[in-house]
């Protein structure tokens, strides 16, 4: 018999009935029997021993029973592996063709930071060096980074035009965009117009919003429409303006 039996996608007078006759059935039993709400969230605890295996210098000498062991915690998969510190190096040698610790010896050469998660140093010749603190978000802008980096070798169209040109580009790219912001506004509130001032004007339920498309500053005095107008531009600009090439 199981610990624990969860009753669930029933009506709620059978699902009742049925829940007390299990608890009579197995009232000589530990068994847990629930029968939740919709949406209305479960928890169970599950227990059971997990074992690590020694490697290295570590492995080496068996300990003593109630000696303890220290060292690094390595989790591959459902597996654990406690190695020493100084194994670390090795360890990763199996994994990367080459892993080379630096000194902590201020760099003094071209480097620069990339939202500030990510530094990219210039070592050599065609060399690169990007160091970071792992975490998702970092991880993810150095795939990024390093996507980039290694597209670089590849063919990519010239991107220096006339200044005429480049000006009427870019201004064909803002009414894209402002069209396309105009229609994402409409698609969450219904009733946007143009006002004065360039400004655009959003209805909803009574409530008026006016929206400064270039400071993104919204003018209402329901507070949930204020808030709701200035986060959703602030995200759709995010969506559609491109990233600025210029780095300061």
């Amino acid at each position: 018999m199981p610990p624990n039996i969860i009753l669930v996608h029933g009506e709620a007078n059978e699902m009742g009935k049925l829940k007390q006759k299990l608890i009579t059935r197995f009232a000589d039993r530990n068994t847990k029997i629930i029968s939740p709400k919709n949406c209305q969230s479960v928890e169970m605890y599950f227990y059971s021993d997990k074992m690590a295996k020694t490697i290295g210098r570590l492995a080496e000498n068996t300990p003593e029973v109630g000696e303890t062991v220290s060292g690094l915690l390595v989790k591959k998969a459902f597996t654990y592996q406690i190695m020493a510190p100084d194994d670390l190096h090795h360890k990763l040698k199996q994994i990367f063709k080459s892993v080379v610790s630096l000194p902590d010896e201020e760099y003094e050469g071209p480097a620069f930071r990339v939202h500030e998660l990510l530094t990219v140093k210039y070592e050599l010749e065609k060399h690169i060096s990007l160091h970071w603190r792992s975490d998702p978000i970092s991880d993810m802008v150095l795939d990024f980074v390093v996507a980039l980096v290694l597209n670089i070798s590849r063919e990519i169209p010239k991107v220096v035009v006339e200044s005429e040109e480049a000006t009427k580009t870019e201004e064909e790219n803002n009414k894209k965009a402002e069209k396309v912001i105009h229609a994402l506004l409409v698609s969450l509130f219904g009733d946007v117009k143009f006002g004065e001032n360039g400004k655009l004007v959003i209805s909803v339920d009574g409530n008026v919003g006016h929206l400064d498309k270039q400071s993104g500053n919204v003018e209402s005095k329901n507070e949930g429409l204020r808030e709701s107008v200035r986060v959703a531009f602030q995200r759709i600009q995010n969506a559609v303006k491109p990233i600025p090439l210029s780095v300061s």
